[in-house]
């Protein structure tokens, strides 16, 4: 993943979530214009704030890198809510998520 690739990453992240990029920047501890410059790519996070970043998301690195994953948070649920389920019923909500995406 290239600097314009992360950086619209999280900007899709971000703007999933509702929140401002001033916002997330503040919650970060970091000055207002913070993800916004790393939106812009004018800078990149360091090893350290990307983990909070992804800590902020609630999602893990390689969730992140995921960009065919819209929402890793509800992916993840989805997947735990299956935990549990017969093959006949995994095999049921597998042919409706496929028919969901058509």
């Amino acid at each position: 993943m290239d600097k314009i690739q992360f950086s619209k990453r999280l900007a899709a992240l971000r703007i999933s979530r509702n929140v401002s990029g001033r916002k997330m920047s503040q919650f970060l501890g970091k000055s207002d214009s913070y993800i916004n410059n790393i939106e812009n790519c004018v800078s990149m996070p360091t090893m350290e704030q990307f983990f909070a970043i992804c800590e902020y998301f609630g999602i893990t690195e390689s969730e992140f890198f995921d960009t065919d994953n819209t929402d890793p948070v509800r992916t993840r649920a989805l997947l735990e809510a299956t935990k549990g389920m017969s093959v006949e019923q995994l095999e049921h909500l597998t042919a409706i998520a496929r028919d969901m995406k058509k």
